[in-house]
């Protein structure tokens, strides 16, 4: 039955909505956790330092985290597998590209897929520059995210690819949204204008409160 559902186009819309929703949630925790770099260093790595004893003494150091983590890889990869898969059926029942585009169709919709490339590319080297500190400019110091931070939006490529990221985000919320809002069945005429302005308020305040970190750093608000 599984196999079934993921095999059929609706399924694999379900796995793109669910993961995408998965991933929206996340995504509120960690920019609620990154505007407390403005309370400085103290406040900021407590809180680094608190993700991994969370669920103590139940959970063991880090245990929490690593849950958090497989979950979001798997959602991650269900949903990065199911687009992949729905764009290539989408060429493939239509190889020859539309004499005339569709005039309703939204940036944000044109560029769904290009954006999705370069959040996947992002997370990588986000990961490597403040996880693991392999691609991190200068001493990458552990348990010193605060420090970490500030290092990396010293530097005008670490504000470029993070600000260009977090922008290509706002659109891909703007449509995601309403989209898995359709796929989920919950949108209906009533309350479409609802959902829509949901998608834009979101996407607005998810993309303004990432970029404000590394505005915050090459302003000097955060040093």
């Amino acid at each position: 039955m599984a196999r079934t559902m993921w095999d059929s186009t609706v399924g694999k819309k379900t796995v793109m909505a669910v993961s995408g929703v998965i991933m929206l949630l996340y995504l509120v925790a960690h920019v609620i956790g990154n505007l407390k770099i403005f309370f400085g260093p103290e406040e900021f790595n407590r809180y680094g330092h608190w993700l991994r004893t969370v669920g103590e003494p139940f959970m063991h150091y880090e245990w929490t985290l690593w849950l958090i983590r497989v979950v979001l890889l798997a959602a991650v990869v269900a949903h990065a597998v199911s687009a992949y898969q729905l764009s290539c059926r989408d060429i493939k029942a239509r190889p020859s590209k539309y004499v005339h585009r569709k005039p309703r169709a939204s940036y944000a919709t044109r560029t769904m897929r290009w954006g999705g490339i370069i959040l996947g590319l992002f997370i990588v080297w986000h990961v490597l520059d403040l996880t693991t500190g392999h691609t991190h400019p200068g001493g990458f110091q552990e348990g010193r995210p605060y420090e970490n931070v500030v290092d990396t939006f010293s530097t005008w490529y670490g504000n470029v690819i993070y600000i260009v990221a977090m922008l290509a985000l706002g659109l891909h919320i703007r449509h995601g949204f309403w989209s898995a809002a359709q796929t989920l069945g919950v949108s209906s005429r009533t309350r479409d204008r609802a959902l829509k302005t949901i998608a834009n308020v979101l996407a607005l305040l998810l993309t303004a409160g990432f970029i404000a970190v590394p505005v915050g750093v090459m302003t000097g608000v955060v040093s």
